[in-house]
């Protein structure tokens, strides 16, 4: 048993380190939004295999990007003091470990979307080719926020797809709503960054063009955020409760850049990581209520 034990304690904190590695918990950003593609697609509720498989393939889809992410960019973490700690540079993991774990999250992808329907299925080769390609851009263009951003896109869309397989306004919107969030705060982030990135001749925003334009790009792309969350709201004729969750976090939006400037980058953690989280949570929930509360 003492042997059993130690072992089982050993996988343990493997598993940990792994998801520790792909920051699991900040799928936070990531599920609600889908699950706001998935209820927006209706009409009524998805059965309950749509709703575990979409909620698979978007757990597996962000678990495989992020180990990707991780892997490809070892080199650019283990020169950067921000992210020299990260598991694979300090060793805690192998690359064959981190290869390992990402296949067989988009191998989960595969299968969820093959669950799904044959839309979900032909996509899949594109989503997981775009998931692979977002990590390089950095090292050939400073739109690499916008790449990122439609990588996150790819999650509402996909579970609306998975409900409705037909393309529309209305989730071309809902995916606009959130290329355009994600990568306005991506801009915020990459602001910590700048001369490292400039040192290594990475491609950023911030980096070509400095922290200013960085976060002055950011709030354009948090504007064109609030609209087209505004549009899909007036378009799919959602109730009142509906625009007041947009009302807030419109709100948090302007409060998250206020926490930030040029001068003054130390709350950047608050601002990318908490307000963030609440976002997509209050627009999910007000999303709700303005469907079946009218």
């Amino acid at each position: 048993m003492g042997r059993l034990g130690a072992g089982l304690n050993v996988a343990a904190m493997r598993v940990r380190i792994l998801l520790e590695n792909i920051k699991f918990e900040h799928t936070i950003f990531a599920l609600p939004f889908a699950y706001l593609g998935i209820v927006l697609a209706g009409p009524g509720w998805p059965t309950w295999p749509q709703f575990l498989w979409i909620t698979a393939a978007m757990g597996a889809a962000r678990t495989g990007a992020m180990g990707l992410n991780r892997l490809i960019d070892v080199e650019i973490d283990a020169r950067n003091p921000r992210t020299a700690n990260r598991p694979i540079p300090q060793g805690l993991l192998s690359r064959g470990q981190v290869a390992a774990f990402s296949a067989a999250a988009l191998a989960t992808l595969f299968v969820a979307a093959w669950q799904l329907n044959d839309l979900c299925l032909k996509l899949a080769p594109l989503a997981v080719l775009w998931l692979v390609m977002y990590p390089y851009t950095k090292r050939y263009t400073w739109l690499s926020h916008l790449f990122l951003g439609v990588a996150d896109a790819l999650g509402p869309v996909g579970a609306w797809l998975a409900v409705r397989p037909q393309f529309s306004w209305e989730v071309m919107l809902l995916g606009g709503a959130v290329a355009s969030w994600i990568a306005g705060f991506d801009l915020i982030y990459a602001c910590q960054d700048v001369e490292v990135d400039r040192a290594q001749g990475l491609y950023s925003v911030p980096a070509n063009f400095g922290v200013a334009a960085g976060l002055n790009w950011s709030a354009i792309l948090h504007v064109i955020t609030a609209l087209a969350l505004l549009a899909l709201g007036l378009s799919m004729a959602l109730g009142p409760w509906y625009y007041v969750g947009w009302a807030v976090a419109v709100v948090l939006l302007i409060y998250e850049h206020r926490l930030v400037s040029p001068a003054d980058l130390s709350r950047l953690g608050v601002a990318f990581f908490n307000v963030n989280g609440y976002i997509a949570i209050i627009v999910f929930a007000f999303t709700l209520l303005g469907l079946y509360i009218r």
